[in-house]
């Protein structure tokens, strides 16, 4: 018995973009309809928003029904916190604020499985069909099945990010514009040449150590960031399309009230 395949790392290795969306809700409900809709990836989060490992495991079995991935972003802490969601059978970790090369090295020692690292065995959860994969064949697939993001949203790592990247355990770079323009002091400032210069930069060096690059974007600049090198772009999040619908709805609906009001003899 195998471990599920990863949707995203099948469409990546294969030379295609692998999408994904980005939820702030804690509905499972939500992952679904967006596993339902094809995204290959849906993210979600436990650094900035208050979720625990049940809200993981119900976005996992609403996501994997439609041969969906699931991303988690954990919180920065023990190897537990690293490692529960794998086993709660999320497809990828993603670490944020990666900072040093001594950090990416303790990350690759947690997560990866002999011989690569010297992650924790279990294999009575979800990801190893509750002991029905055999060990050897559990260890083997989760390093290659099961995918280790680290964000590199702050200057201080630029300096060993070819170092970090050549990393085996280490899958994927992903630039965070957001958090990397306040730390470089330029917040806010989409349009500085730091910030598109070190997102090509991150891009480069995960093409030339044969790793995957991420980051987030939007259909508008979807065709620019595949001809950068990125692979995995995370195109927008629930709580904005909800909030845009929901501006919409009463914008249309307040303008019409007033004139109706207007009207009444």
């Amino acid at each position: 018995m195998n471990m599920r395949p990863s949707r995203a790392l099948k469409k990546m290795r294969e030379g295609y973009v692998a999408t994904c969306i980005k939820l702030n809700t804690s509905d499972y409900r939500v992952a679904e309809l967006a596993a339902i809709c094809g995204f290959d990836c849906v993210w979600v989060d436990m650094e900035h928003v208050p979720n625990g490992i049940e809200t993981i495991e119900k976005a996992v079995l609403a996501t994997k029904i439609y041969d969906c991935d699931l991303l988690t972003r954990v919180s920065k802490g023990s190897y537990s916190d690293y490692i529960k969601p794998f086993e709660a059978d999320s497809t990828g970790i993603m670490i944020p604020h990666l900072m040093s090369l001594e950090e990416a090295k303790e990350i690759q020692y947690y997560t990866k499985f002999h011989p690569i690292g010297t992650r924790p065995i279990d294999g009575g959860n979800a990801d190893g069909k509750y002991t029905l994969v055999d060990m050897k064949d559990y260890m083997k697939q989760s390093n290659e099945e099961r995918f280790v993001v680290v964000q590199i949203e702050d200057p201080e790592p630029l300096d060993q990010l070819d170092e970090i990247c050549a990393l085996p355990g280490i899958d994927m770079l992903f630039f965070g514009p957001g958090d990397f323009s306040q730390g470089a002091g330029v917040p806010a400032q989409w349009d500085h040449p730091l910030i598109d210069e070190t997102r090509r930069r991150v891009a480069k060096v995960a093409r030339k150590h044969n790793k995957f690059a991420g980051t987030v974007g939007n259909p508008g600049n979807f065709d620019q960031l595949v001809k950068m090198g990125y692979n995995f772009i995370s195109l927008g999040a629930d709580v904005v399309a909800l909030a845009s619908y929901f501006k919409n709805i009463v914008s249309k609906c307040d303008m019409k009230a007033s004139a109706a009001y207007e009207d009444i003899e």
